[in-house]
Parts: structure tokens; sequence; C-alpha cells
């Protein structure tokens, strides 16, 4: 094996903290990834990993040794790319939150992978919190301004969010005209995924923020669910309103209160910070950031 492929291969213990999963990752015997990085570190005299049995994390020069590895890497990529005309390929790890993706990525995703037929996408669904690094995924789509400061978050998008119920509730409960009349009103309860707690409603009433938690009989955590369940008559969600236009149509859902919205919700693609992007990685960030200005222009 190369220098390079074993920079490579030293990435990947890395960032997946795995002898085992690394080896998986680029299709190699768990024999050869300990062989080199023996002779890795024989080579550089220098310890770079520390191995326990659960689980292999970089040593002080091994983490040093890794952010060079990672630059390097790019470079050699983006260089050679240069030089052949050769457009972006390889495996890229992406995660989504599920119902955001098939609104607005898949409807154009064919034709990214026609314009670049070397890429492989692995996609992931979820709304968890991902360690892109540790997990080995190259970005993640999510809604809502990113919490850890080791991710680089690039905003896409604003979804505007409505407020709705189904009109079987609505004629058990009343059409409310303010946030004042919701004594007595429901609400379906969703569960954060950053604090595992039910989510308050929100409304700006003259410029200012409100939130109100009314009585909860359920409480999910996945999106579709929710609002299936506000079709059925059990309470009062709050969804982006791109969500919301077939169900407006048909009737189904009705827009409640819509004088006094819940604020935007932004939506970001996230990637480390301490990794420099590698091609793949680039033309997967601005195709999709193009597919959300398309479909749901930023606004403030």
């Amino acid at each position: 094996m190369d220098k390079v492929d074993a920079m490579r291969l030293f990435a990947r213990i890395v960032e997946r903290r795995s002898f085992t999963l690394a080896a998986q990752d680029l299709a190699l015997p768990r024999s050869t990834v300990t062989e080199v990085v023996k002779r890795l570190e024989a080579r550089l005299g220098a310890r770079l990993l520390e191995r326990t049995t659960r689980q292999v994390r970089p040593t002080l020069d091994g983490e040093a040794y890794y952010q060079r590895c990672l630059a390097i890497l790019a470079e050699i990529e983006e260089a050679e790319a240069a030089f052949t005309g050769a457009k972006p390929s390889g495996l890229l790890r992406i995660d989504v939150q599920g119902t955001l993706a098939r609104h607005f990525m898949l409807p154009g995703l064919p034709a990214f992978l026609a314009r670049y037929p070397g890429i492989e996408l692995r996609i992931g669904e979820g709304d968890r919190y991902v360690d892109l690094v540790r997990e080995g995924v190259d970005c993640v789509l999510r809604v809502g301004k990113p919490a850890d400061s080791s991710m680089v978050g690039r905003q896409v998008a604003l979804l505007e969010e409505a407020t709705c119920a189904s009109p079987a509730y609505l004629e058990r409960h009343g059409m409310p005209r303010s946030p004042d009349d919701l004594e007595g009103h429901r609400m379906i309860g969703f569960v954060s995924s950053a604090t595992g707690s039910v989510i308050p409603l929100e409304f700006q009433v003259n410029g200012a923020l409100r939130q109100l938690t009314l009585p909860v009989t359920t409480s999910v955590v996945a999106a579709e669910t929710y609002v299936a369940m506000a079709r059925l008559g059990l309470g009062l969600i709050q969804v982006p309103r791109y969500r919301l236009q077939q169900d407006f149509a048909n009737g189904t859902l009705v827009d409640v209160l819509p004088a006094f919205p819940p604020a935007s919700s932004p939506v970001y693609l996230l990637y480390p910070q301490n990794r420099q992007l590698s091609p793949r990685v680039r033309v997967f960030v601005d195709w999709l950031a193009a597919e959300f200005a398309a479909r749901l222009p930023l606004t403030t």
C-alpha cells in the first residue's frame, strides 16, 4: 500500500474509531489495516493511535497527522480532477430529515447522479444528533439552528411554519381567533430529539414570540405520524407550511391562526468544521443548496 492509500486508511480509522469498521468501509482485510498502521507508526517514529478494548482514538501526534492527511488527500483529489478533467467520484455518506429530503432533494436526485455518475450516495434518514466524524458521515440536512460549534452550517432555506387542525377537531373545540382563545384546546406533542421534551407551540404576537404548551394526549417523535394524528382530529400541530399544501387544498386540515404564525425554521447543511471538503461533498452541497433555492427561495 502506497503512502496516499495509507493516509486514507489512517483517516478512516480515526473517523470510525475502529480498525474493523475502517476495514469494512475500504473493503480491506482486518489484518491489512493492522499491518499498515504498524508500518506507518514505525516510519514516522510516533505512536498515532491509542487502542482500547472498546475503541481506537488518536494520540496528540495522531490528531495532528490526521489533520494533515485530510488536507493532503483533498488537495490530491482536487488536483487530479483539475488535470484529468475527471468529475468528483467516490462514496458520499449523508444523513437527512426524511420528509424534507423527499420534498426538496429526491425530485432532482436523478439529474445529480446522471451528472456525477462516479458518486455513490449512501443515505441515512433520521432527525437525531449525528457525530459526523465518528460515524463516517460527510454531511447532514437538518431543520433548526445547529448547536454544535464543531459543525459548519450552510443555511439553505427558511421554512414558513403554520398551525393547523382537522375540521372535526375544530368542530369540537371551535376556531380560535387569537392565541388567547386557546384555553380548552389540545395539542399533539412533538418530542425534540435534542432535549427529549415536548416542543411548545409558538405564536408571533405584536412582534414578540409567545410560547404555549397545551394539554397533550399523545406525543410523537416522527414527523409523518405527527401530521397523520392531526388529520385524525387529535389536536393542534405546527409544521412547515410546504407540507400542508395538499391537506389545505383537500380540506383534511385547516389553517389556524394564520395572523399569528410560528417563527420560521432555518434549514442547514452541516459538515465538520475541521475537515476540508472533498470535491464530491462540495458539488453535493452546492447542488442541494440550488435545489432548495429553486423550490423554496431563502427569505428572511
